[in-house]
């Protein structure tokens, strides 16, 4: 049984099934199954069309959530869980891939569009706000795509996978510092972009 409050909702977007298991678009995926490992969380709970685990993180009772939905209709599992559960969207954390943002880097924001991810566009309408914080993991491979649906849906190549590890526990690690620190603090120590690039504001 859950408790009945949970501090933060943690939704990593994605697709189900093997196939695209190991694909671009289910970072989110990955890094909540990264977050369930960390903490020892099962995620073996359906519930609100998700597969959900309640654990403790940071020392606050959280909900690991990964819509079972298709990436292009998140959001009604999403509001689903915010309206059963109870939790403020300001505690409601979205973790997805992001096309516009080179491989390795990462952007934790506070609020925010949608920026052509459909998985955010459908929980944004689904919510009817924008006013929940997000972490981003940049994909781009770094050279020109002749179809970025067709990336985004494919396996990793195998230097992706190679560094795929490393970016797992980073993405994790600024997950825990937004729950234990807040937005604010995360952004500054997470946001980063990938090796070689210079940073800049995105």
């Amino acid at each position: 049984m859950f408790p009945q409050e949970v501090s933060w909702l943690i939704v990593g977007l994605g697709n189900p099934g093997p196939e695209y298991e190991h694909s671009p678009h289910n970072m989110g995926f990955l890094v909540v199954d990264r977050l369930a490992e960390r903490h020892s969380i099962r995620l073996t709970r359906p519930d609100s069309q998700a597969l959900t685990g309640f654990g403790q993180l940071a020392g606050q009772a959280v909900l690991l959530a990964k819509p079972l939905t298709y990436m292009n209709r998140s959001g009604g599992s999403v509001k689903q869980l915010v309206a059963k559960h109870q939790v403020p969207l300001s505690r409601t954390l979205l973790i997805y891939d992001e096309l516009d943002l080179p491989w390795g880097s990462l952007r934790v924001r506070p609020k925010g569009s949608a920026a052509g991810h459909n998985g955010v566009k459908s929980v944004i309408a689904s919510l009817g706000s924008m006013e929940f914080p997000r972490v981003r993991i940049g994909v781009h491979p770094g050279h020109p795509l002749a179809s970025g649906t067709d990336f985004l849906l494919s396996a990793m190549n195998r230097t992706q996978r190679d560094e795929l590890d490393g970016l797992l526990d980073f993405a994790s690690q600024a997950v825990e510092s937004i729950v234990a620190e807040g937005v604010e603090k995360a952004m500054a120590k997470f946001n980063r972009r990938a090796r070689g690039v210079k940073e800049e504001e995105a």
